[in-house]
């Protein structure tokens, strides 16, 4: 397999800066953008940058990032502050439905259930769902830290997680009227740890599978769709990615335990690595994911188009489009599409690649 890797990745390499021509948009089947959900204060402003901006650049597919930022009917103390009700998420899916946006809700599972020095709301109201209860968060945060801390995740072996969990992911996929759903499932660092008498001394990548083809075959009795992040997929020693845009803690078998009607959302933010490939050629449909640097997302996106292009029709259909992805605070980012801003300074990297990416895409 490594060596199978190897190839797949020197091969494909030689496309990132071929001379290519870029298909019209019309043909691109995923135009995605991914960010987290406003508040419900700012919830107009993001409808209006849904509708004068994202229609407009030919936007088709919006992840939404929702987590705990919904007013839950079904566990009403897993709400966040200052959450988005059900009649504002009823306006955003009229206007999606209106300029042919997909909304892909998403929730994240297994992993992210921590940030810094703060708890996230499931292991908040849930203690006993925590993988590493007796890893604290601390009060003061940095990395590299001596509990391997980056952010907490649920136990997948506990017997009570999933009815919590998936309330939630039924609740919103009603009322987004969504037929796909993101789990996340990204930097998972806490699996089968040593600490969880569930968990440990398990195979940690039959671990992550068995999540994934849980969650999707619960979507799959109502004909949903399942989308995770890629990265726990990737071996992240045999390609040189690291323990960030690929495993270090043993999850990248997983990628052969998995069904394949799952969608794979492949990150990667320094180059324009071209692990698509390797997802495509496993059986998989993939979207490249570019974050704030313009000429990667660009060369994201001729690699794209050249696999596209150039692949077998049975490999060609599986690279499905791009989806830019979104990580400060949303209402910045409506801020400087209201004023039409592309800055220079740290702030504006991530607008500026979304810009950089449509144009592409639209072919300007």
């Amino acid at each position: 397999m490594k060596l199978f890797l190897v190839i797949i990745l020197t091969l494909s390499s030689n496309l990132i800066y071929a001379q290519n021509s870029a298909k019209p948009k019309e043909t691109l089947p995923v135009r995605g953008f991914c960010i987290a959900a406003p508040n419900h204060d700012d919830f107009n402003d993001f409808l209006k940058f849904v509708v004068k901006d994202l229609a407009v650049n030919n936007v088709n597919t919006l992840i939404l990032r929702i987590d705990f930022n919904y007013e839950y009917e079904s566990y009403p103390n897993l709400r966040s502050r200052n959450p988005i009700t059900k009649d504002q998420a009823k306006k955003l899916v009229k206007k999606a439905k209106k300029h042919h946006i997909r909304i892909i809700p998403q929730i994240n599972l297994l992993g992210h259930q921590s940030w810094e020095t703060s708890l996230g709301k499931l292991l908040t109201e849930y203690p006993e769902f925590d993988e590493t209860p007796n890893v604290k968060i601390p009060s003061s945060y940095s990395w590299p830290n001596a509990d391997g801390l980056y952010c907490k995740s649920y136990c997948p072996g506990h017997p009570d997680v999933h009815k919590v969990v998936f309330a939630l992911v039924d609740e919103i996929m009603d009322v987004f009227e969504a037929d796909a759903f993101h789990a996340g499932m990204d930097e998972v660092f806490f699996i089968g740890h040593k600490d969880c008498p569930r968990c440990r001394n398990k195979d940690r990548s039959v671990l992550f599978a068995d999540e994934v083809t849980l969650i999707r075959n619960h979507l799959a009795e109502e004909n949903r769709e399942l989308w995770i992040w890629g990265d726990r997929l990737i071996d992240g020693k045999t390609t040189g990615l690291g323990e960030w845009e690929a495993s270090m803690n043993d999850t990248h078998r997983a990628i052969d335990m998995i069904p394949k009607d799952v969608v794979i959302c492949d990150w990667h933010y320094q180059r324009a690595e071209p692990t698509a490939v390797y997802f495509a050629m496993k059986g998989f449909r993939v979207v490249s994911c570019p974050w704030n640097t313009p000429k990667v997302a660009e060369r994201q996106y001729d690699l794209l188009i050249s696999l596209r292009e150039n692949s077998s029709p049975q490999l060609s259909d599986k690279f499905i489009g791009m989806v830019q992805t979104i990580w400060f605070n949303p209402k910045q980012i409506i801020e400087q599409s209201k004023n039409n801003i592309e800055g220079t300074g740290e702030e504006y990297r991530e607008i500026n690649t979304y810009r950089a990416l449509y144009r592409k895409i639209n072919g300007q």
